[in-house]
């Protein structure tokens, strides 16, 4: 059993103390029977157990003694619980940071080692548990940095960690560990966050279903004979199977939304330039964003409030001034107008067509007005995002390696050569290496680029909308070792513009549908309240259902099954 150290009157160990101490004045008044108290968790932060009275059948007679009413603290239940809930419930002493990250790291060793094996975390942080403990005692003198203080969070291993290897996943890399912090992740330390592991994603962030030479296949958690989406599905399927409170991801052509779409989560895909790279092994310049994943509205805007911004070393990045989370309210829905694009729900599975249908027709009814949003022409200008990226790969990983002198390759080319790589991957890399950017082909698809942003964002424009919808992924997830088809990522990355998956709902075998909502550049407030209106009025979320609660042996720590 892991217990945290008694801490004082409102530690866990003074709780249990005083229970025992309820139990000997119950014993002294004549008892002869031993009754067992169980104290079942809640999964608000908000509530507290009602006065409650204790009763005691003396030995020598019929009659009862009553206690005094005695008032005690709910013993706080991390699962399902939003940032604010839990600091709130930090600052009500109801569970500290130590005793949150015991709670991730026990949920990681049940399901993602052992039980569905889920094969989401490659690394964990083994300085996290010290690193809680400096936090707790940080804010009891001082109160919290933000409102991630103590919260821990897991990256996609693409994103670079001075103290942790950065691996995109191939066993080429295993062991390398930068010489600096990913810009993002400097920006979540420096909040307090905690930076409890790394996770799998598809080799090089190159495909949507989340293999790697180094970690495998990762399990979707609603279903673990299907993929998780990708290439951020490490990502993905660990949050919505809730080993740590929130994640981060990458978005190139749908890495971010197309495994939120599968694990039931909020995914961003920022505007270009709204967040910064620096620090992230790139799979193209132009195209490259960083952005939160999440399973509440509330829990990303507050990533996206402290990782936004100016950053000096990325010539993409812009200054951003405000709160997103001020944007994430529930009447959000009020007033937007929400363009249908229905060209991208061609060829589309009817369950995710029923899906994607039933969640416009919520936001319709909570205040939205949803209108045809087909922008004329664009299906001809948007082509294929790999046009670009393709082209850049090589280009902009060799640039990443030329910055890192411990890295053990120099180049792209002289990883491929060692065969160290999973196979799958072998065509896509081949035609990396001869792609290039010095062609006409490739001039092309950057002038598209201009026109397809340009398209959209006139449009929507012309018509007044807030917002344009559509399936975020066109087929459910694939079982494993099949292809996933169906990806609608290429307006949102050739346009470089901001795109929020939300849960729309599942299909008949349970696996969850994702509705893309695509905006004008720099125009995430309006989509996060869009998010949040939809959020508040739609079914709550539930567990998947290989990692459901664990048991609680004490109100504060889970134990393994």
């Amino acid at each position: 059993m892991i217990r945290v150290r008694d801490e004082g009157p409102g530690s866990p160990g003074a709780l249990i103390r005083f229970l025992a101490a309820v139990l000997v004045v119950a014993a002294c008044g004549g008892s002869t029977s031993t009754t067992a108290s169980t104290i079942a968790p809640t999964a608000s932060a908000a509530t507290t157990l009602p006065a409650a009275t204790t009763t005691v059948a003396p030995s020598t007679s019929t009659t009862t003694t009553t206690l005094a009413a005695v008032p005690l603290p709910t013993p706080f239940d991390p699962l399902g619980a939003t940032i604010q809930e839990i600091q709130d419930a930090m600052e009500d002493g109801t569970i500290t940071s130590v005793a949150l990250v015991e709670f991730y790291l026990n949920r990681i060793a049940a399901y993602d080692d052992r039980g569905p094996s889920l094969n989401a975390v490659l690394t964990l942080d083994p300085s996290a548990r010290e690193e809680a403990a400096a936090l707790d005692a940080e804010r009891r003198r001082q109160g919290p940095r933000s409102p991630l203080h103590g919260i821990p969070i897991l990256l996609k291993d693409n994103i670079g960690t001075a103290d942790m290897p950065t691996t995109a996943g191939t066993v080429a890399l295993a062991g390398f560990v930068p010489v600096a912090d990913a810009f993002q992740v400097a920006r979540l330390r420096a909040a307090g966050a905690i930076i409890l592991g790394k996770t799998n994603l598809h080799e090089f962030a190159r495909d949507i279903t989340t293999v790697s030479s180094l970690g495998g296949q990762t399990r979707n958690p609603f279903d673990p004979t299907r993929n998780p989406g990708g290439s951020s599905g490490g990502t993905g399927a660990a949050i919505a199977a809730e080993f740590a409170t929130v994640g981060l991801g990458t978005d190139t052509c749908g890495s971010i939304r197309v495994p939120s779409a599968h694990n039931h989560l909020y995914g961003l895909r920022p505007t270009q330039g709204l967040s910064s790279r620096t620090g992230v092994m790139p799979l193209s310049f132009s195209e490259d964003t960083v952005g939160p994943m999440a399973r509440s509205v509330a829990d990303l805007a507050i990533v996206l409030d402290l990782t936004a911004g100016y950053d000096p070393d990325d010539p993409q990045s812009v200054v951003t001034n405000g709160s997103y989370l001020e944007a994430a309210v529930p009447t959000g829905l009020e007033g937007k107008r929400i363009g249908v694009l229905e060209s991208l729900f061609a060829d589309a599975d009817p369950e995710v067509v029923r899906e994607v249908r039933a969640a416009l027709d919520l936001m319709e009814a909570h205040g939205a007005e949803v209108v045809n949003g087909d922008v004329p022409g664009l299906a001809g200008l948007r082509g294929s995002a790999t046009s670009v990226f393709l082209r850049e790969f090589r280009t902009a990983f060799d640039a990443y390696l030329a910055g890192q002198p411990e890295a053990p390759f120099a180049s792209l080319a002289a990883i491929v050569a060692t065969g160290m790589y999973h196979p799958s991957l072998d065509d896509r890399l081949q035609s990396a290496l001869s792609a290039t950017i010095d062609d006409a082909a490739y001039r092309d698809a950057l002038r598209r680029r201009e026109q397809v942003r340009s398209a959209v964002e006139s449009f929507m424009e012309a018509h007044d909308l807030d917002a344009l919808a559509y399936p975020a992924i066109r087929r459910p997830a694939a079982k494993i070792g099949q292809r996933q088809s169906g990806s609608n990522c290429a307006t949102a990355s050739l346009g470089g513009l901001p795109a929020l998956v939300v849960p729309a709902g599942f299909t008949d075998a349970g696996l969850p549908v994702g509705l893309e909502l695509l905006g004008s550049s720099f125009t995430e407030e309006t989509l996060i309240a869009i998010a949040a209106g939809y959020e508040a009025q739609a079914p709550p979320r539930s567990l998947p259902p290989t990692a459901p609660p664990l048991f609680w042996a004490d109100p504060w720590h889970p134990a393994l099954p």
